[in-house]
């Protein structure tokens, strides 16, 4: 059988798996997805209403309120500073990056809270457009934050650019099933790390946004999946009903590739790729 994934994908994601651990212990796997952390660059950090942020940019103009992945559990300001920076740099608007709560310590809502507490902290700070940003767990949380906005009669959001979103806790789609294995991010971590989100009592219909009964009025909007990866189907069924919903939906779709891959900056070319068209999108919706 030809390997979907191209050979400087197949390469990469067999050496992130081979330091990666299975489900089970938020330590292990905290440490696993730091390992690779180099020196960060100094960066202002502030208080945005009792959530600590990470700022990129000018205080003022359009600014990106961005949700780190990590399945709610790992990850941090940190292991998604380059990507902040590399946003930031290639359509310059300004960054705030979340350091939300993280499960299992913090379950939902928790890290949707914090989230939409800083949105309503950079809506009085910036004074622009405001815009909606994340990747995998942290694309759950830009889409629920933006549901969030519109039903709560939050601050208006000009656009949410969702990598690789977290979107359906059912895991139910043919593509939960054909790269469940294999392919770096496993469906049965993407289980597990619902799990810790949800914990025993935890609205998992609430949590998921790709199930929300109603998404009109929701902000333009920019999917970008990976092909080889499990929750690619629930981020092309968001964007499908995101359209029939009247929304300006986008979808771009990165074959080759594995959850994560923006990761890769400067060694999958598709990941290039996929920032430089995303920081089109972003600066379009600008003029």
């Amino acid at each position: 059988m030809t390997d979907p994934l191209t050979p400087a994908a197949r390469a990469l994601c067999e050496a992130m798996s081979a330091g990666f651990p299975g489900p089970g212990s938020p330590a292990e796997l905290r440490a696993a997805a730091r390992a690779g952390v180099r020196e960060v660059p100094p960066a202002h950090e502030t208080s945005a209403n009792g959530v600590r942020v990470r700022l990129y940019g000018e205080a003022a103009g359009p600014v990106v309120i961005f949700a780190h992945g990590g399945g709610w559990v790992l990850c941090d300001l940190d292991t998604h500073d380059g990507l902040c920076r590399e946003l930031a740099s290639r359509t310059g608007l300004s960054m705030v990056s979340v350091d939300y709560r993280r499960a299992p310590e913090h379950r939902f809502p928790a890290a949707e809270d914090d989230v939409c507490t800083v949105l309503e902290w950079a809506a009085a700070r910036y004074g622009g457009p405001l815009f909606l940003a994340g990747d995998s767990s942290g694309g759950n949380l830009a889409a629920r934050a933006a549901l969030r906005a519109r039903d709560g009669g939050g601050p208006a959001v000009a656009g949410q650019l969702l990598f690789y979103p977290a979107l359906d806790h059912r895991l139910d789609a043919v593509s939960a099933e054909a790269y469940a294995e294999g392919f770096f991010h496993t469906t049965a971590h993407m289980r597990w790390y619902w799990e810790q989100y949800l914990g025993p009592d935890g609205d998992a219909v609430a949590a998921s946004p790709g199930l929300a009964a109603d998404l009109t009025g929701l902000p333009p909007t920019l999917v970008v999946l990976a092909d080889c990866d499990p929750l690619r189907d629930e981020g092309l069924a968001y964007a499908r009903r995101l359209s029939s919903a009247g929304v300006q939906a986008h979808i771009h779709l990165h074959t080759g590739v594995f959850h994560g891959f923006l990761g890769a900056r400067g060694v999958l070319p598709e990941a290039d790729a996929a920032l430089a068209a995303s920081a089109v999108w972003l600066t379009s919706l600008c003029e």
